[in-house]
């Protein structure tokens, strides 16, 4: 068997599908940290199937630049969330609502 665009945009569809359902419905600030990567890698599947398929460069330096953003958002935001935890002792997030008022 083959494996063509439509198995890759399948695998792509079920680990966003995977990350949107977990950051809808969790309620910890880490858990949907790590389901935002889940939606960003599932972009990255994508961009990486059509550069392949297509024969093209680009995807993957689309893939590349896409990696140092999520590296940035997850060092900045796990960050955030330490220091949270610090002052308030907890990341749920309905608990951190509080911050806002």
């Amino acid at each position: 068997m083959e494996i063509t665009l439509t198995h890759y945009l399948l695998l792509a569809m079920t680990v966003f599908l995977t990350g949107m359902v977990g950051f809808v419905v969790r309620r910890n600030a880490i858990v949907m940290l790590m389901c935002v990567e889940l939606m960003l890698s599932s972009v990255n599947i994508v961009f990486a199937a059509y550069s392949r398929f297509h024969a093209n460069a680009d995807g993957h330096v689309f893939v590349l630049m896409n990696f140092a953003v999520a590296a940035a958002e997850a060092a900045i935001g796990l960050a955030i969330l330490v220091e949270i935890f610090r002052r308030r002792r907890t990341v749920n997030v309905d608990d951190l609502k509080a911050l806002m008022e």
